[in-house]
């Protein structure tokens, strides 16, 4: 199946509307299409080949080079900024780059020849670009490789069919209206970030780009523009709640959503959300899926509370009989992964995903996550999910984070450990206390760790491998 390139199809349809701002600058789809079709013209003399690395935070330039590289046919890599040099070199070398854009701000001196600043690029003559005609749905948009809360990233091909139905999916669910304006604030080399960018070309909306999170900031943006979602992972919206909390601000009048992703949250805060009127649509899906493949309706938040909801429009889950994994089914899973042609068959039983994910299904059809299989540990041949302790531990007074691991035992087997970030020393006996009443006493955590902060990738989920080998050195 083939359909009209997208930024062709907006800058005929509505010309004038804003596709993208920094809050400084903005550009039309007309404007933006102009842009793109002399930067085109640039990228024709580097002589990129199918793909092109983009290296870039969150930058109106960065955007602009993104609807470039995908306008000329050609297929993004994706790569994280925080990379350290070899994790880089592997990526590179896994997707066989000989062309990778990078933004000034993150140019190394140890880069080779196959890296273009954006200042180099952009000095380039102007020579006029042909945007393609069409997109092929079963072409390779994007590959973007996993945050690696495992520690083992590998490139997922996503293709413009993927980021369609992704798009599709999430506007029956939340609804889209003709002055929808997308707050970006989530890094735009991860699906989070990237799936708004999309959903704004294929929608036809406004995307208001955010260079990076801080609450004060983010709170000016919402009380001051005509933002109406934001996508938020747990963290960032207690963060905005305890902004709002000192400023007393209210947010614009067209402001409608948070969704949030990366986790569910805790009742005290779905409360206080609900007594300042910010609807939230908590969600769950990952880099494979092209974003969220289930959603909760804001109107569920406190009835459902710790679900992430029903599988929207085009999507299937099941729970396999034998361990409760989420199993699915969806028009935005990926094809496969690069150079890995056998490995996506090996997750795949009867035409169902297996997401390595475990979960729980209510008798409405609502799922709960419970963790990760391999994040899973058993004590005294009980099981163990981190998440289902650390979602009772976050309502506890004080404890802003929480990351709970196993720790080997001669005993038991495992044991667990939390990791929590405070303000001040915890009380133990009142930890262990509180973990009595609310959970399973072999659940309940007798080691707490104070840091300042826990271990997180892009988009903000805790890596609990790092955790694990912390607690298990020998």
């Amino acid at each position: 199946m083939k359909t009209q390139n997208w930024l062709l199809k907006q800058s005929s349809t509505q010309p004038d509307k804003v596709a993208i701002t920094d809050g400084q600058k903005q550009l039309t789809f007309s404007e933006l299409r102009d842009v793109v079709a002399a930067n085109i013209g640039r990228l024709n003399q580097l002589k990129p080949g199918k793909f092109v690395g983009i290296l870039t935070d969150n930058t109106l330039i960065g955007y602009e080079i993104a609807m470039t590289v995908l306008a000329s046919g050609r297929t993004i890599v994706w790569l994280n900024w925080r990379l350290a040099k070899d994790e880089l070199d592997r990526q590179m070398a896994d997707s066989r780059l000989t062309c990778c854009l990078v933004a000034d701000s993150l140019v190394r001196p140890t880069m080779d020849k196959r890296f273009t600043s954006f200042e180099h690029f952009l000095q380039l003559p102007a020579q006029d670009g042909q945007l393609v005609p069409e997109f092929d749905f079963g072409q390779v948009a994007s590959i973007m490789y996993t945050s690696g809360t495992t520690g083992n990233p590998k490139g997922v091909l996503q293709t413009f069919g993927n980021h369609f139905y992704s798009a599709v999916s999430s506007a029956l669910n939340l609804g889209l209206g003709s002055n929808d304006e997308w707050l970006c604030v989530a890094p735009i080399f991860h699906i989070s970030g990237f799936s708004i960018l999309m959903r704004g070309l294929i929608y036809g909306i406004t995307v208001r780009l955010a260079k990076k999170f801080s609450e004060a900031t983010i709170e000016k943006i919402l009380v001051n523009e005509p933002v109406t979602i934001m996508s938020v992972v747990p963290f960032m919206l207690q963060k905005l709640l305890e902004q709002r909390k000192n400023s007393q601000c209210h947010y614009n009048k067209y402001f409608r959503c948070m969704l949030l992703g990366g986790g569910t949250t805790d009742m005290a805060t779905l409360k206080q959300c609900a007594k300042l009127q910010i609807p939230v649509v908590q969600c769950y899906g990952m880099t494979e899926t092209c974003s969220q493949i289930v959603a909760l309706r804001a109107q569920d938040a406190l009835r459902k509370l710790g679900s992430v909801g029903q599988p929207l429009f085009m999507n299937q889950i099941r729970l396999a009989p034998e361990n409760n994994e989420i199993l699915l089914k969806s028009p935005a899973l990926t094809p496969g992964y690069l150079n890995q042609p056998g490995r996506l068959e090996c997750k795949m039983t009867a035409g169902w995903y297996h997401t390595g994910d475990v979960g729980r299904l209510d008798n409405e059809g609502y799922l709960y996550v419970d963790g990760r299989l391999d994040e899973m540990f058993i004590s005294g041949g009980e099981n163990i999910f981190p998440q289902e302790v650390e979602q009772v531990y976050q309502q506890y007074p004080g404890i802003k984070q929480v990351a709970v691991v196993g720790q080997n035992d001669p005993k038991w087997g495992a044991v667990p450990v939390a990791f929590i970030v405070t303000d001040s020393e915890p009380d133990i006996e009142n930890l262990i206390h509180y973990g009595y009443q609310h959970l399973a006493h072999f659940k309940v955590p007798r080691r707490y760790i104070r840091v300042a902060q826990l271990p997180t990738n892009a988009s903000g989920k805790i890596k609990h491998y790092l955790l694990r080998q912390r607690v298990n050195k020998k």
